[in-house]
């Protein structure tokens, strides 16, 4: 089995609690299933998209259920009879479950079957809130939304009216 001690990170860190959690339950249960197989793939720096090889299963027989950071596909197999004799079933056709877990603020902004892939369009959309501010000390002046490297001419701004 493989393990993964993570004992000497939690040691010198703080608030990553959940994170270590995360990664030793995602070893204990994917601990081999990999069907159907997929791609992760970042667009850009919000956006990301993910891809599952579902031949063969209809729109009717996939469930994509998106709650707070957990994205949940299954997929239900299909109870047919072929109308002649197997010889051989080389063609997979079992139900599936497939979880994902989210980052905060990422949502499921589109789903799309086409070709036998499934795809899933995820962004990430971080309220304003949330987002890094500049602190002046001892200034009086609103707090600002960091935006890329903006911080530079701010703190050019601040030193004129500093001077």
């Amino acid at each position: 089995m493989n393990r993964t001690d993570f004992s000497p990170y939690r040691r010198t860190t703080v608030g990553f609690d959940r994170l270590f959690d995360l990664l030793e339950s995602q070893v204990r249960n994917n601990a081999g299933d990999n069907y159907p197989p997929f791609n992760i793939e970042r667009r850009d720096e919000d956006s990301y998209r993910i891809t599952l090889a579902v031949a063969g299963f209809r729109e009717r027989d996939l469930d994509i259920t998106a709650q707070q950071n957990l994205l949940t596909i299954q997929g239900k197999k299909r109870d047919e009879t072929a109308e002649g004799e197997m010889l051989h079933v080389g063609i997979a056709n079992r139900g599936f479950e497939r979880r994902f877990e989210l980052a905060d603020f990422v949502r499921v902004a589109n789903a799309d079957l086409a070709d036998g892939l499934l795809t899933i369009e995820l962004v990430r959309e971080v309220p304003d809130a949330m987002k890094p501010k500049k602190v002046m000390i001892g200034g009086t002046r609103k707090l600002e939304v960091v935006e890329g490297d903006k911080s530079d001419d701010a703190d050019e701004s601040n030193d004129r009216d500093v001077a």
